[in-house]
């Protein structure tokens, strides 16, 4: 069986395919493809396989973008760091999904899975793609550009760009606004993650931070990144190995 992985991240892909290769003698990885550039080209140039793993969200854009360019009728199984809730239309539309951090167990899964619904899948992979991109961009839309604090007796409201960013100190969070000020908030990241639009990034588990309060990024061993704010903050920003092409990706877009 011929596989292709669609991962941004080398070490990553890199960890799959190996994960794959032990799960299966039979299987073959006949390309490792980081971007949707890259595979679309591929695609256009390249027999297609017979199962594509595929992270959602690469450096230039999500997956769903390569079936809007190259037609493609190879069933998707998507490793990805989203929310459970989120794929919810990928099983109803028969699209298999393991979330990361994967395990062996769950890649034998979800190729057992894969064998079973061949045929069902079979002719259905473009509509599949349109319903995922679907629900995947209607996730990224803000609920509300305004975020409303609670201060003392009274209801202040933010609007995004006054909004520098988000964090979690002492299991509380925090919005920190350009002007200065800080005020407690009783929502989580992960709920106002859902509400902001894409000028935020989700550093780490503590860190939801603006775009236009970044001055810089630097490098920092062994291939993380350190996120300079334009102002003073008390902590210090890393960024993992693992997200930094898609923090740098972020920001140039």
């Amino acid at each position: 069986m011929k596989i292709i992985i669609i991962e941004d991240e080398s070490l990553v892909a890199e960890d799959l395919a190996s994960s794959l290769k032990s799960s299966n003698a039979e299987i073959e990885i006949t390309a490792l493809l980081g971007s949707v550039k890259e595979a679309i080209a591929y695609f256009k140039n390249n027999p297609q396989p017979d199962l594509i793993f595929s992270d959602i969200q690469l450096g230039d854009g999500l997956s769903f973008e390569i079936i809007q360019t190259v037609p493609l009728n190879v069933p998707v199984i998507f490793c990805t760091a989203f929310n459970e809730y989120a794929l919810d239309a990928f099983k109803a539309n028969g699209i298999e999904y393991i979330l990361k951090p994967f395990s062996a167990a769950e890649l034998k899964i979800a190729l057992s899975k894969f064998h079973n619904m061949q045929q069902i899948m079979s002719g259905q992979i473009a509509a599949q793609y349109q319903k995922a991109m679907e629900t995947i961009s209607n996730l990224q839309q803000p609920v509300s550009s305004t975020i409303m604090v609670k201060y003392r007796d009274r209801l202040l409201p933010f609007t995004l760009e006054k909004i520098a960013l988000f964090y979690v100190e002492a299991e509380t969070t925090v919005m920190l606004a350009h002007n200065g000020k800080s005020y407690s908030l009783t929502e989580s990241l992960e709920d106002l993650e859902k509400r902001t639009n894409s000028f935020f990034f989700r550093m780490n588990r503590q860190l939801l931070v603006n775009r236009n309060a970044i001055a810089d990024v630097t490098d920092y061993f062994p291939r993380k990144l350190k996120i300079n704010l334009s102002f003073p903050f008390h902590k210090d920003i890393f960024v993992s190995r693992e997200k930094r092409s898609k923090v740098l990706a972020w920001l140039e877009n």
